[in-house]
C-alpha cells in the first residue's frame, strides 16, 4: 500500500518533495496545503488538489504523513506540534541552538495524539547528524570539524536583500582550504570561525544606492558577516539572474581521532556532500523519513523523532532481506 504525502507549503522544498515523491515507488501525493490562494498554485502533479493551509486538518483520514515545508524561523515552531495533533508529520527545522525546545514542544503534541513526529531532517542537521554521531561513537579520543560549502546560503542572502539599497542578492559560504587540509592531514588544529569559512556575496544595488554604505554594512552584520572574511561583489541583475540563479550547496563533516593503548595510531573519518540542489537534496532525505515514520506508527510508536531515533533500515523501501543481500 502506498504512503500518502501532503505537503504543507509550495516553495523550493515543496517542489522538492513533489519530485523526490515521484522517484518513490511506494509513495503517493494526494494533497498539496498553500498560505497563498490554492488557486495561484500551479504544481507539477497532475490531478492532485491544492488545498487552503487551513483547511488540512479535514484530510487527516486520507494522509499517512505530512511534510512541513515551512520556514525554521517563524513557520515550523508553530505548525509542527499544531499539525502534530493531527498528522505523523516531518519538517526540516534547522535552527540548531533551538532543537531541544521544539523537541519538547512537537513531541507532547505527538504523543497527545498518538502520531510519530520527524523534525530537523535534512543533511545538517540531519545528514551530517548522523555522521558526526557515528564517529564520536567510534572514537571517542577525537574532534569533530563541519565545513559548509562552496554554497548559497538562503537565510545570509535575505539578510543582505533586506539592507536599504539593495535589490537582490546571493552569498556562499566557502570553506578556507588550508583548514580543511589541515584536519584532514590529522594535525586536529584549533580554528576559529574566521579561519574555517569566507563569505562571498554578489550583490544588485539599487539604481542611486549607497554601495560603499552597502559594503560596511554587510562586512558588518553580527550574526551573519562580522566574524568572516567578507568580499562583496556588486553586479547587475543580469549578471545574477545568469551566473547566479542555482542554489548548490555541500560540505563535509571531518572526525580526526586516535586509537591504541597510548593513542599511537591516528584515524580520519570524512563524509562530504557536493549538492546542485541544497532544497531538493533536503527534500530527499525529508521523503525517506516519511517512510520512517510512517512505518514506526505502525508498529505503535508515538512523539517526536530525530534522525538519531530511526533504525537504517526504515529509511529504505527494500525488506531487510534484501537491504542485507544488496547493501549490507
Amino acid at each position: 500500500m502506498s504512503i500518502r504525502i501532503g505537503i504543507a507549503g509550495y516553495g523550493n522544498l515543496g517542489r522538492g518533495v513533489e519530485c523526490a515523491v515521484r522517484q518513490n515507488p511506494d509513495m503517493e501525493l494526494k494533497a498539496v496545503f498553500t498560505r497563498r490562494d490554492p488557486a495561484s498554485v500551479s504544481i507539477l502533479t497532475e490531478g492532485v488538489p491544492v488545498y487552503p493551509m487551513d483547511k488540512a486538518a479535514e484530510m487527516e483520514n486520507e494522509i499517512d504523513v505530512l511534510i512541513l515545508c515551512g520556514g525554521s524561523a517563524t513557520d515550523l515552531p508553530v505548525q509542527t506540534p499544531a499539525m502534530a495533533a493531527h498528522f505523523n508529520v516531518v519538517d526540516s527545522f534547522d535552527t540548531h541552538a533551538r532543537i531541544p525546545e521544539h523537541f519538547d514542544a512537537v513531541n507532547q503534541a505527538a504523543k497527545a495524539s498518538g502520531k510519530v513526529a520527524v523534525i530537523s531532517a535534512g543533511w545538517d542537521p540531519g545528514m551530517f547528524s548522523l555522521n558526526r554521531l557515528y564517529a564520536n561513537a567510534i572514537l571517542p579520543d577525537g574532534k569533530d570539524y563541519t565545513f559548509w560549502g562552496k554554497g548559497v546560503s538562503q537565510g545570509h542572502s535575505d539578510a543582505i536583500r533586506r539592507i536599504e539599497g539593495v535589490q537582490d542578492a546571493r552569498q556562499y559560504t566557502i570553506p578556507v582550504e588550508a583548514a580543511v587540509e589541515a584536519v584532514r592531514a590529522g594535525k586536529n588544529p584549533e580554528l576559529s570561525t574566521r579561519e574555517k569559512h569566507t563569505r562571498l556575496c554578489y550583490v544588485v544595488a539599487k539604481e542611486g544606492a549607497d554601495k560603499a554604505r552597502i559594503e560596511n554594512e554587510i562586512k558588518t552584520m553580527p550574526n551573519y558577516f562580522s566574524d568572516y572574511d567578507t568580499t562583496v561583489h556588486f553586479i547587475s541583475q543580469e549578471e545574477l539572474d545568469r551566473d547566479h540563479k542555482g542554489l548548490p550547496h555541500g560540505g563535509c563533516v571531518i572526525r580526526s581521532g586516535k586509537t591504541g593503548w597510548n593513542g599511537e595510531h591516528h584515524h580520519v573519518v570524512e563524509y562530504s556532500l557536493k549538492l546542485d540542489s541544497n532544497p531538493e537534496f533536503t527534500s530527499s532525505v525529508i521523503v525517506a523519513c516519511a517512510r520512517a515514520a510512517a512505518r514506526m506508527q505502525q508498529e505503535g510508536q508515538t512523539g517526536c523523532k530525530t534522525m538519531f531515533d530511526i533504525p537504517p533500515a526504515y529509511l529504505s523501501p527494500k525488506s531487510g532481506e534484501e537491504l542485507r543481500r544488496t547493501l549490507l
